[in-house]
């Protein structure tokens, strides 16, 4: 994707760039918004290739295997909690084709350990972790993999949404489940590394509640900040697709006093969710909303159309929609997640005595969510006893103030992201301090794969891959397999981070048939493609993970990565730097960078004392502007801005004992972002 987004930005910036005064970074925004309406278009078309390759893969019928952790059971729940929640998922979908395994996180655990009633209705089995596929220790669990395959997919979100992907296409009949995934399929898909929202609902909630239920009584006193900060997303405003439409809707039924249209339930509706809707009609258009689309019905229509002052209002004017579930309107997989944690939480507070007047959006949404449809029956296969919470009144807004804190480091990052000026002034502060982009010297700048030797499913060009743009990937693959080639010695693991379609880790596994190549990518449809080419070649050497990159733990020798997008490039020398493996990486999207839970900007120490946070992102923004359309000077600028950027990194990675060159491609003409990194541990 991050060529797609180049290449769309050459064609912005040849068409308008001419009119856009140097210095100034407010043209960035507007170019983004072009870049992301052409993603869209784009992501259309994946949609359908996708269908496409899930249905090859699904025509290829075999078993798959979920292994799950298992530390202890608490009450009603098996921890830790990731695993409640898959299990959990498995009894609302109703899901029996996949084998599921618990696989003790302890050496004392026996059979009698896991009671039938917490696995639901599903056959469980116990294996040690030394009896899981090679390929599925080197992840986090839980993780599926196909029986005596090399595809795994690891991570709470990813095998989730495998789960529910799998359910709908064995019975497409149940629709229900395939809206978990939510509008455009899009619910939990983006990493948590930089995602705040799939980090609050994955990794931060699970784990303040294990805690919180591990902890001393003195210590269990306080709500959890993680919970204090979900129960102020659930009184953030929703922002839904078409919500303009809803919001007019909202206006007139205030302007009007009228009340909100009951949805009419069909005969699929538990009889818990009509006697609900009977006695207590929806408050709310939000709620009337939310209910017809959980049952499959229309969405409630004014009952007469828009008055001519409701249609001429503007959007600002217009009054906020209100949380109905986590995510807004609609019940996703995120509701499923959280329930197992909230409601764990919410039995320890009781028991406890906590008074939870402070969380009364929390408390409205865990009674919103039992009438949900399956929702009860899944909790009774897992033996979850519900709660029957009584409506909270909040506390005095004084009294939320001081309890509802949230810590600085959970708070989204508010800084003023929209930086005016160029980047002189700040690469003028590093020279006068002696700093300086440096490029150390290639050290093969004419070594080159023979191409025209190797099979079509080596080269990138195989696929829809124009012919210039297959030569310039050609020739970024000469530059990264040769740095590899000098590295690597027989029987290594090579880890290609965020492989996309697998054109560097084929072509390693190809020409060193003596080491083992593992792809580690995000989004499925690029790794599916990435197995075909390697089935194509036979490749015997070369597994496949799906899964965001927190998820891997394997130890390795060498880490690669091509044009590894923003934060991507810091995550994937982070692994590299904790396994003391060499890494040879190539960075793009420089202008994505920014502050996140695990990485802070500037990296090294030098540039630290010097450059704030504001002035570093001025570079990062600047580095992006290498675009071959742009005027030679900003190019060259866009150039030395990269070379500081990762003249930072690479200084960064030497604090951890490293020796680390930054080096340019050979042609620099292959790429905009033609910066590498070979780094070796000491």
């Amino acid at each position: 994707m991050s060529v797609l987004r180049d290449k769309m930005l050459r064609g912005i910036l040849q068409k308008y760039g001419r009119g856009v005064k140097y210095g100034s970074v407010s043209v960035y925004s507007s170019v983004e918004v072009m870049i992301q309406e052409g993603l869209s278009s784009h992501r259309n078309n994946e949609e359908t290739e996708e269908l496409h390759l899930r249905k090859k893969m699904k025509d290829n019928v075999a078993e798959e295997h979920l292994y799950l952790a298992f530390s202890h059971q608490y009450r009603d729940s098996i921890f830790p909690l990731h695993t409640s929640i898959s299990l959990f998922l498995l009894s609302y979908c109703d899901c029996k084709l996949f084998k599921v395994f618990l696989v003790p996180t302890g050496e004392d655990v026996g059979d009698q350990c896991v009671t039938k009633s917490l696995a639901g209705d599903l056959e469980v089995h116990l294996i040690s972790r030394c009896q899981l596929p090679v390929v599925v220790q080197s992840c986090t669990l839980p993780a599926v993999v196909v029986k005596d395959d090399k595809f795994c997919r690891a991570g709470l979100s990813v095998v989730l949404r495998h789960i529910i992907q799998k359910t709908f296409e064995a019975d497409p009949s149940k629709k229900d489940v395939l809206e978990l995934l939510g509008f455009k399929k899009t619910c939990l898909k983006a990493c948590a590394e930089v995602s705040q929202w799939t980090r609050l609902c994955e990794i931060s909630i699970p784990l303040a509640v294990e805690r919180f239920l591990t902890a001393s009584p003195e210590h269990s006193q306080a709500i959890p900040p993680d919970i204090l900060l979900l129960e102020r997303k659930l009184g953030e405003p929703v922002r839904v697709h078409n919500d303009d439409k809803i919001r007019r809707q909202k206006l007139q039924q205030q302007k009007a006093g009228a009340k909100t249209a009951v949805p009419v339930l069909g005969e699929e509706a538990s009889e818990e969710l009509k006697a609900e809707v009977h006695e207590h009609p929806p408050s709310s258009l939000e709620l009337s909303v939310a209910f017809s689309k959980l049952l499959a019905q229309e969405a409630p229509e004014a009952i007469n159309r828009e008055a001519t002052h409701i249609r001429r209002t503007k959007t600002s004017d217009l009054p906020l929609l209100d949380h109905i579930f986590a995510e807004g309107l609609y019940f996703t997989v995120a509701d499923l997640v959280l329930l197992p944690c909230i409601h764990q939480f919410l039995v320890s507070s009781k028991k406890q005595g906590k008074n939870l007047v402070n969380l009364p959006l929390i408390s409205s949404w865990y009674r919103r969510v039992q009438e949900v449809p399956g929702v009860k029956k899944a909790a009774g296969k897992c033996n979850m006893e519900l709660l029957q919470l009584p409506e909270l009144v909040s506390a005095p807004e004084e009294q939320l103030q001081d309890s509802t804190s949230v810590p600085e480091e959970l708070e989204e990052d508010n800084e003023d992201n929209h930086f005016i000026g160029g980047p002189r002034p700040t690469m003028t502060k590093l020279m006068e301090n002696g700093i300086e982009a440096k490029f150390s010297p290639h050290p093969c700048p004419s070594w080159t794969l023979d191409w025209t030797s190797l099979p079509s499913a080596v080269s990138p060009g195989e696929g829809k891959m124009s012919r210039d743009r297959a030569l310039r990937k050609q020739q970024q693959l000469n530059n990264l397999v040769a740095a590899v080639t000098k590295l690597a010695k027989s029987g290594d693991l090579i880890v290609d981070f965020c492989s996309g379609g697998g054109h560097v880790g084929i072509v390693l596994a190809y020409m060193m048939p003596s080491c083992q190549v593992i792809l580690i990518e995000n989004k499925e449809l690029s790794l599916i493609r990435a197995k075909d080419r390697s089935d194509e070649l036979g490749l015997n050497n070369i597994w496949f993970i799906q899964a965001n990159l927190d998820y891997f733990n394997g130890s390795f020798n060498i880490g690669v990565a091509l044009h590894a997008c923003g934060v991507a490039t810091d995550m994937v020398m982070e692994h590299c730097l904790r396994a003391r493996a060499a890494f040879v990486i190539s960075p793009c999207c420089y202008g994505f960078i920014q502050n996140t839970v695990k990485f802070k900007y500037p990296r090294s120490h030098q540039f630290k004392e010097i450059l704030s946070y504001k002035e570093h992102m001025i570079l990062c923004r600047f580095a992006d502007q290498t675009a071959v359309q742009l005027p030679p000077e900003r190019r060259l600028i866009g150039k030395q801005c990269m070379g500081l950027v990762d003249l930072d990194r690479a200084w960064a990675a030497e604090e951890h004992n490293y020796s680390v060159q930054v080096i340019s491609m050979e042609p620099e003409s292959c790429s905009p972002k033609n910066n590498m990194f070979v780094g070796i541990p000491a």
